[in-house]
């Protein structure tokens, strides 16, 4: 089976934050990540932090209730509190399975890989993604960042904005080649952006990753402006523009049935029902 990969954002053993509760929050990323007891040591060598303040920051969380002391009293495992959380979080999140399934059932539908993507700051990130099953396809892990400007549903963010807000933005991130399709003039940029106005949807041919094309749309907002899109991806010998812009009436489907989704999970809108 052949894939192309794209690597997500590293995630190194760092404990880092603007504030203690930050750093806090950092560590228990850390340790979150582990399948097994650790100790004071394997941590400090780990992450690099004095031995003192990580000692200090595990007493905080073990007063928390977030970790608790296990074997001997040397190693650490998580809480009873922090279980909790996780148990919470996943019997409570039905709002993702739902949007889950509506993107599996479109990848069943179309027979690509499909995504469900937001803009964070210049880039897009992917929340959530289902992999097609043929043999050749472009894998992309959820947290995975591509630059909005030449992404299908970057260009989608971009013209939900006003122009001097699109060069605000876009100032400070430049507009770097990735292929020899990739445009990197900010006129022709804004040209790309007027046809994405007019037709409701983007595309992106061989922009960010040679062989890889995507078309997407944005997930309708009652407000009119939206922050989330959903696109499908697949390698340019298995789909064309002609078969992909095929696939809109399918794309639309999903999008709506996520607005729908995101729509009863608003606690304003169940109030008004």
């Amino acid at each position: 089976m052949s894939e192309t990969k794209l690597k997500s954002i590293p995630e190194p053993a760092r404990v880092d934050g603007d504030t203690p509760a930050l750093r806090l929050f950092s560590l228990l990323e850390v340790i979150a990540r582990k399948d097994q007891f650790f100790s004071l040591q394997s941590l400090v060598e780990e992450t690099g932090l004095p031995k003192p303040t990580l000692h200090r920051m595990l007493q905080q969380l073990e007063s928390a209730g977030m970790l608790q002391r296990d074997a001997d009293g040397r190693f650490y495992g998580p809480g009873l509190r922090l279980r909790r959380l996780a148990e919470d979080l996943l019997l409570n999140n039905t709002v993702h399975g739902a949007r889950h399934a509506v993107l599996r059932k479109l990848v069943e539908e179309v027979g690509e890989s499909c995504n469900i993507t937001a803009l964070s700051g210049s880039e897009v990130l992917y929340l959530d993604r289902v992999e097609t099953q043929a043999p050749l396809r472009f894998y992309l892990h959820p947290g995975s960042r591509v630059p909005a400007h030449c992404s299908a549903s970057g260009k989608l963010f971009l013209a939900q904005m006003m122009p001097a807000q699109r060069r605000r933005l876009l100032d400070r991130a430049p507009l770097e080649k990735y292929t020899a399709q990739t445009i990197t003039d900010f006129d022709a940029l804004e040209r790309e952006i007027e046809s994405v106005k007019r037709e409701g949807h983007a595309i992106d041919n061989e922009e960010f990753l040679p062989g890889l094309f995507c078309i997407a749309v944005l997930v309708p907002r009652p407000d009119g402006r939206s922050n989330t899109g959903i696109a499908i991806q697949a390698p340019v010998m298995r789909v064309s523009r002609d078969k992909a812009l095929a696939f809109l009436p399918a794309l639309k489907r999903a999008a709506d049935a996520i607005a729908a989704i995101d729509a009863d999970a608003m606690p304003a809108a169940r109030t008004a029902a």
